[in-house]
């Protein structure tokens, strides 16, 4: 069976790598390192402060026409913008 997105159930990717269109449930918040321009732990804060929480419904609705940045991503019922980069921060399902 697939997902919405058009991968086998249990596929994984970063939500700054998914297309426009894509949806999923997002897995965990995975801050790496500063590549934001933000704290490890601000960007993580930032990223559950905005709704982005294990198990959260996600949708990419819109994509900026430079560079496909920002993305507006409906998480739950919100519609949010970030930074692709932001957005490497997310994994999901």
């Amino acid at each position: 069976m697939a997902c919405d997105d058009g991968h086998a159930d249990g596929a994984t990717a970063l939500l700054g790598e998914a297309p426009k269109g894509f949806r999923g449930h997002i897995e965990a918040i995975v801050v790496t390192d500063g590549a934001s321009g933000l704290a490890v732990d601000e960007l993580e804060r930032r990223l559950i402060e905005l709704g982005f929480t294990e198990g959260a419904h996600i949708e990419i609705l819109h994509e900026g026409a430079i560079g496909r940045d920002p993305i507006a991503v409906r998480v739950n019922n919100a519609t949010v913008a970030l930074r692709r980069r932001e957005a490497m921060a997310i994994r999901v399902v």
